[in-house]
């Protein structure tokens, strides 16, 4: 074959086809991001009631144009609840969005649910077993198992099918939750005071049912589905050290006025 009908042929059918299937999917591209600036100008639009005209326009255009690679990065949407390290009786949901940020650890902001108004209530760093046998002793105590959070279902991924919501759970049940809410929401529509421990359920009792009714049905979940869907997920014992509240003495924070340094 001589490069003359070599170039012939490649100039055939074959390479048309692939210029239309690239025509295509840069156009598929442009429209996908024509809609995801359309649906962040309409959930920004969502927010902010009461606003001055000005501050809405501002919150939009910067809402749209500035880029936000901390926010975009956080791939992984989580549903769970968490209670306060000093008190089992506050119980509150939690909606984390999550980056995996290096193999052994995970950083989460928390909302309130998972809406356009939502109120930003908490952060929760996880981190491998292996990191977290690693801490000071004193460290530790700051520290929740996901085991029972996993196993039981209460811990979800809304949206995701089952066969990759229980691979994912299959890494995330061995891990350790470091948690502080800065908005008690249970008992303010306002962020009072300084941030709160909070731990995680261990066995079954401990979480309010009609909290979690209440959860599967808004979000079209079930709990008692997810329990027995991980029913094959290998579970470790927990490590020494996590989960502190369970010896009847927990730690919290508190203020404590101190001098100043210059």
């Amino acid at each position: 074959m001589t490069l003359t009908q070599y170039t012939h042929r490649l100039r055939g059918p074959g390479l048309r086809s692939a210029a239309t299937a690239g025509i295509g999917a840069a156009a598929g591209l442009t429209a996908a991001a024509g809609l995801l600036l359309v649906r962040k100008a309409a959930t920004i639009s969502k927010v902010g009631e009461g606003h001055p005209l000005k501050h809405r326009a501002l919150d939009l255009a910067a809402g749209v144009m500035q880029p936000k690679y901390p926010i975009d990065a956080m791939s992984t949407y989580l549903n769970g609840f968490h209670m306060y390290a000093d008190d089992m009786g506050r119980q509150v949901e939690a909606t984390h969005f999550c980056v995996h940020l290096r193999h052994d650890l995970h950083q989460c902001v928390i909302f309130d649910r998972n809406a356009p108004d939502a109120r930003l209530i908490g952060i929760e760093y996880i981190i491998s077993e292996d990191r977290f046998r690693g801490l000071p002793e004193d460290e530790k105590r700051l520290w929740h198992s996901h085991h029972y959070e996993v196993t039981s279902g209460i811990l979800t991924a809304p949206g995701i099918p089952d066969m990759a919501e229980h691979a994912y759970f299959e890494d995330l049940v061995t891990t350790y939750g470091k948690t502080f809410h800065t908005w008690q929401y249970d008992r303010d529509d306002f962020p009072y005071g300084i941030p709160q421990l909070m731990m995680g359920f261990t066995q079954d009792g401990q979480a309010a049912d009609e909290m979690i009714q209440d959860r599967d049905e808004r979000l079209g979940l079930s709990t008692t589905h997810k329990r027995q869907n991980r029913a094959d997920i290998p579970v470790p014992d927990v490590a020494p050290g996590a989960n502190a509240w369970e010896s009847g003495r927990s730690v919290q924070t508190r203020v404590e006025e101190t001098v100043f340094k210059r």
